[in-house]
Formats: C-alpha cells, structure tokens, sequence
C-alpha cells in the first residue's frame, strides 16, 4: 500500500462546530490567546486556564466526526493512512483513523505540571483546581502552549519522511514548527492542499491545491487518489 501522511489543522474540526482563534482577531473565545494557551497565562490564572479547556473539553465530546474525518479514515482501506494532526481533539480517531499523532497535545487527557511524562486520560470533561497527579502538582490540560517544546515534531518528522502521498487539510500552514514538515516530505511524493484560502507554499513542493472547505475538498481528493 502507497503510504498517505496527512497533516490536518483547525479548519477540519471547524466543520464539526469547533471554533477557531484564528477567526476572531487572535481571541479565542473572547480571551487573548496568551493568557490561556502559554504558560505565562497559567502562572497568572491558573484557574482561568482550567476553565476555558474544562469549556473546550466540554464542547468537543458534544461535536461529531464531519465527512473529512470519516473519509480519511475509510482511505485506510486503500492506504496506509498515518495523519499528524496539530487539533486537540478526538474526533480523527472518533472517526475510525487508527494512526493519529497529536502535536499539540489533546483535550481528553491530563498532565502534571510539575512532571511533563507524568499524563493521564481523562474519563470525564473537567480538571478541577485541587485535582493533583501522583507528585502532589496540580494537574493541567495536556496541551503543547506558545512557547513550549513540541516534543512530538522529531516523530511528525519521520512519518512525513516516508509519505508517498502528503496532504495539507485545513491549516494555514503559519503555525510553526508543523508548517516545516512539508518540507521533509519526499520530492517525488505527490502533494495536496485543501484549504479555501491556499497558504503561500514556495514553489519547489510543487502542491496540487484544491481550493475547498475540507469536507468537499476531501471528497473530491478521495476520487482523484481511487481512480489514479
């Protein structure tokens, strides 16, 4: 099987409802971004910072997978799918992908802010103020913040090393270091953007952009890889 890496981005979760910062002039859900996704924001409110995940989790278990997610995960049977996914939700693997990497951490799991390899899956929505891991530490959401190490980017890197097929769906391609796997990915594999705004991508990657939401931009990518 041609192996597909896929790295997916915000715009593939928006379509099942979940919001955004880049929409809205850097706030995300009317806080500025810093104060609840960096770890100065967690120094000065801790209990803040609980609260908006605690929201985030809370919204994500409500959302469904949209068709984006469950046609990648029915290209499994044509592919050996591996998606790198910058989202911190679930819904890839809600959706039936078996080989998801999460760069920037993921909703349904806790992690102890004294310990970063000390994390916890999380049977419930909310991490409470008192709620503390084995060391004693407050637990945190488990989530890569601006201005953290990205400890998953060396992994990210050697799947999309291996990609016959690589394929951008719904990021900018501005958050880096993800946006630099792109340029890991073989010269000779084939490349696709779907976004309805393509990033500026420079030219040597040689990107075929299909230039949709993901859910229309999916179903037309899916009928270009069966039948080539």
């Amino acid at each position: 099987m041609k192996k597909l890496v896929v790295l997916s981005g915000a715009g593939v979760s928006a379509e099942s409802g979940i919001s955004t910062f880049r929409d809205s002039n850097g706030l995300w859900e009317n806080h500025e971004i810093m104060d609840v996704a960096s770890p100065e924001g967690w120094r000065k409110n801790r209990n803040l910072v609980l609260d908006f995940y605690n929201q985030r989790r809370k919204q994500a278990r409500e959302c469904q997978p949209n068709e984006a997610h469950l046609t990648l995960a029915k290209l499994e049977n044509h592919f050996e799918v591996k998606i790198i996914t910058q989202n911190v939700d679930d819904l890839h693997e809600r959706a039936g992908s078996s080989h998801v990497l999460h760069l920037h951490g993921e909703l349904s799991k806790a992690q102890s802010s004294l310990d970063a390899r000390l994390i916890y899956p999380l049977d419930h929505w909310e991490i409470k103020p008192g709620d503390k891991c084995e060391k004693g530490s407050q637990l945190r959401p488990f989530i890569v913040w601006f201005g953290e190490a990205v400890p998953m980017m060396n992994p990210a890197i050697e799947i999309a090393k291996t990609a016959d097929i690589f394929l951008v769906l719904g990021t900018s391609m501005q958050v880096y270091p993800a946006a630099s796997l792109i340029d890991y990915v073989p010269q000779q594999a084939k490349k696709f953007l779907i976004d309805p705004q393509a990033p500026d991508i420079p030219q040597k990657n040689k990107v075929h952009f299909i230039r949709e939401k993901a859910t229309v931009g999916m179903k037309l990518l899916s009928e270009i890889l069966l039948n080539t």
